[in-house]
């Protein structure tokens, strides 16, 4: 996905047309219909992380989760694994153990998959508790 694959992805969630973006933005017109082959310039790119409230890590397909920068990508990733192997040691307060059994492929993929919703969700609620409001986008 190009940067402005993700670019029309979010102006589509607000109901907006490109165009409309742009004149918003005070971007010439088509100037966003460029990123589909070059990357752009820092200002730019700034320019449209702050209008979405998104980094312009997730805008470079940097992080998957517009909100992460890399570092809270590499918190979770930490800590998930951290999770992930307290299931599987035995000597882990959080050791899952199913009867005599292991647990299979697809239950072990769906769990993963859970606890890194749970983490992320947490992650987000954090950074929104304890961001002091005068660094908060949009001062909530």
């Amino acid at each position: 996905m190009t940067v402005f694959d993700r670019v029309k992805k979010l102006a589509e969630k607000q109901g907006i047309s490109i165009v409309e973006l742009e004149e918003k933005l005070d971007f010439g017109r088509n100037s966003l219909y460029s990123w589909k082959k070059k990357t752009p310039n820092g200002d730019r790119l700034k320019k449209v992380a702050d209008f979405f409230n998104v980094t312009t890590d997730y805008l470079l397909g940097r992080t998957p989760t517009p909100t992460f920068t890399r570092r809270d990508e590499r918190d979770v990733q930490k800590t998930l694994e951290g999770m992930i192997e307290g299931l599987s040691d035995k000597n882990a307060l959080s050791y899952m153990k199913n009867g005599d059994e292991e647990i299979t492929e697809e239950d072990a993929e769906l769990l993963r998959a859970s606890l890194e919703n749970a983490v992320r969700t947490s992650k987000i609620l954090a950074k929104k508790k304890f961001t002091p409001k005068k660094y908060r986008k949009n001062n909530d």
